[in-house]
């Protein structure tokens, strides 16, 4: 996923293409490097290659329930994009499929429907962090904690 052209490719595959050439037209990207991005995304699980055709063989990638998991996490990165930019220069948009209105989304805990904005919700290690991870945010809870003390003193 750390790469643009993967990041690409999945948006095409989100928007139902599943074959190499409609790839390489729609993103105009050389032949070798679709293949390589393809078969990094077959390899970490993302998508399955499947046989369509016999003679000549030609293949299909087609979306895992891994891949499938990864479109929250496109669309928000598409919603991040395009919130930084006019609306005349936004190439690709989220509709609602039966309205046609824009969409602008956010990212809620699915427990409370709560926005999570960064002054209310944060990291922390979680039960497989190491003692170095779980001794960093303890050193960041030990900051935060003193910057408030700090802001309330300054207030005071």
């Amino acid at each position: 996923m750390g790469e643009w052209w993967t990041v690409l490719i999945l948006h095409d595959v989100f928007d139902g293409f599943t074959r190499f050439d409609q790839f390489q037209e729609n993103l105009q990207i050389s032949s070798s490097l679709l293949s390589s991005r393809l078969k990094d995304l077959v390899a970490g699980g993302v998508l399955e290659r499947r046989q369509y055709e016999l003679h000549p063989p030609r293949y299909e990638y087609v979306l895992t329930d891994l891949g499938r998991s990864l479109r929250p996490v496109l669309v928000a990165m598409a919603g991040w994009g395009n919130s930084r930019l006019e609306p005349e220069k936004r190439a690709k948009i989220l509709v609602d499929a039966q309205t046609g209105a824009e969409v602008h989304p956010v990212i809620v805990d699915r427990n409370t429907g709560r926005e999570l904005t960064p002054g209310e919700f944060r990291f922390a290690d979680g039960p497989a962090a190491s003692s170095v991870m779980r001794a960093r945010y303890q050193r960041k809870l030990t900051v935060a904690a003193a910057l408030r003390e700090e802001a309330e003193l300054a207030e005071a």
